[in-house]
């Protein structure tokens, strides 16, 4: 069991002192700051790594970059263009402008949230076991249609259908990671249950 510092405690309640003499008050406060504080540091401890392939690292510093060196200065020059326009309260040009900043600044914070949390995965330097893993290719066989078809296991934000790149926490790749080359799964679609037999797994 995690207990908040004697420092941030002793903070809280000079503060609140001033505020509120009621005894039960003070009290009652210090009891919160603790389940604050104790919540703070089981966070850190319980948080989940994200992962992610090399190039969906390299794409999230690319982005990371362009919205800071390009984007947001682009949005602030439009701010101060607005600005001179008069009025605040009836500047569309302004209250848009501010907007997209917030998305700017709301996507550059999820970013680095993201890349600081992250976990990147080279599968190219795991041993080539046959087992289907984060980052792996698998080549699948459709026993009902005879239909083959490639996948790649990727993070989240990572994912593109059209391009055959499967979110690891996606009904497929939940049915595969695990299995080898060779066997049987049957992965749960919203049409019904699909038979599938792994072809290859590659570490590409």
């Amino acid at each position: 069991m995690y207990s908040a510092s004697p420092c941030w405690r002793g903070q809280f309640l000079d503060r609140y002192r001033l505020v509120y003499s009621d005894k039960i008050t003070v009290l009652y406060a210090h009891i919160r700051m603790t389940v604050i504080c104790i919540g703070k540091i089981r966070g850190i401890y319980t948080m989940k790594r994200i992962p992610m392939t090399l190039c969906g690292a390299q794409k999230m510093r690319e982005e990371l970059a362009y919205l800071k060196s390009v984007r947001r200065p682009k949005i602030i020059a439009s701010i101060v263009a607005a600005r001179e326009h008069g009025d605040l309260k009836e500047n569309a040009e302004y209250h848009a402008a501010r907007e997209q900043q917030g998305f700017c600044e709301g996507r550059i914070r999820e970013i680095e949230a993201k890349l600081s949390n992250g976990e990147v995965i080279d599968v190219t330097k795991i041993p080539k076991t046959g087992r289907v893993i984060f980052g792996s290719t698998v080549s699948i066989l459709n026993l009902d249609t005879e239909e083959e078809v490639t996948y790649r296991i990727v993070g989240d934000d990572e994912a593109d259908f059209k391009k055959n790149l499967i979110s690891v926490n996606a009904p497929m790749s939940r049915g595969l990671i695990g299995k080898e080359q060779g066997d049987f799964v049957v992965i749960n679609t919203p049409g019904g249950d699909i038979d599938y037999k792994i072809l290859k797994v590659e570490y590409l």
